[in-house]
């Protein structure tokens, strides 16, 4: 069984849907967090219990590995553009900006990194879907995170660190942004609607709270096992309409669903999931039963 070391653990896109849910993990152990925003305004209520730097990873500061107290690990979240996954803003602005952030990081001394990834590099590939498929994404967004991890590869050969890269699929939870579907759901329950606008919903799909990604990820984190590509998923594919109900029952909401009022989305296949093996082995290894 493998042991974490004590950690000094930075986090960008602290004041995201994401990233506030990993520094909440990260309260759970002892340790140091840094949490990196543009407007330390958005993260206020964190002022006691973390650092919080400000900075703009598109213009960091000069030896922004300094700046960040020289953490021992780097949890990677930030992503400007989203959920427009189409805008070539991805890989004409997005990717050229993290890869100089990131390198100027590992190039001062940052020795581990872990990196927010997408089910969306795997592209229009349907079924369980493992880390040894070949990405092939169909879209700029899943097509500039995978050039981002091609990049970071690359330079391991030259400046060793170690990366984790934490291929994420669907989350669900407080905190999502408005235009998902968890938070357009409750929004119609407020209002009193008598439907709730959705697609067919029989595409089926891999969700997680959004907590339970984030303690996933601080393990990855924390855990000293570079597993390199990792799905961060439950393995089991859950059609989007069960899980819509799900919630329903969960809540006791009360609400009618008018099935097939939107298209199904054209940048996803129908059907795909992530094998979880890869991540069940390392939760194994370092005796986790939750």
């Amino acid at each position: 069984m493998m042991t974490a070391l004590p950690l000094k653990v930075a986090v960008t896109g602290a004041s995201g849907f994401l990233g506030r849910h990993v520094m909440a993990h990260l309260m759970n152990h002892s340790l140091k967090v840094v949490a990196v925003t543009r407007n330390a305004d958005h993260l206020s209520d964190w002022i006691d219990r973390v650092d919080i730097i400000e900075m703009d990873i598109a213009r960091p500061h000069p030896d922004c590995f300094t700046a960040l107290g020289c953490p021992d690990a780097l949890i990677h979240l930030a992503w400007d553009g989203l959920p427009n996954y189409r805008s070539l803003h991805h890989f004409e602005t997005e990717l050229p900006g993290q890869y100089s952030f990131l390198k100027r990081m590992i190039e001062a001394g940052l020795p581990s990194l872990l990196v927010a990834g997408t089910c969306f590099e795997y592209g229009m590939q349907s079924g369980p879907l493992s880390e040894d498929l070949p990405a092939n994404p169909q879209n700029p967004y899943g097509c500039a995170k995978d050039t981002l991890r091609r990049q970071l590869q690359f330079l391991q050969k030259v400046r060793p660190f170690s990366l984790t890269w934490a291929r994420l699929f669907y989350m669900f939870g407080e905190g999502q942004p408005k235009s998902s579907l968890y938070p357009l759901l409750k929004e119609a329950i407020a209002r009193g609607d008598k439907t709730f606008k959705m697609s067919g919903g029989e595409q089926m799909r891999d969700y997680l709270p959004v907590g339970e990604v984030a303690r996933l990820i601080v393990l990855l984190t924390l855990y000293k096992d570079d597993p390199g590509v990792i799905n961060v998923c439950t393995g089991q594919p859950v059609s989007v309409r069960k899980l819509v109900e799900q919630w329903l029952e969960e809540k006791g909401w009360n609400i009618e669903l008018d099935l097939g009022h939107y298209p199904y989305p054209d940048y996803e296949p129908m059907a795909f999931w992530g094998n979880r093996d890869r991540l069940d082995r390392f939760l194994d290894n370092i005796g986790d039963k939750e």
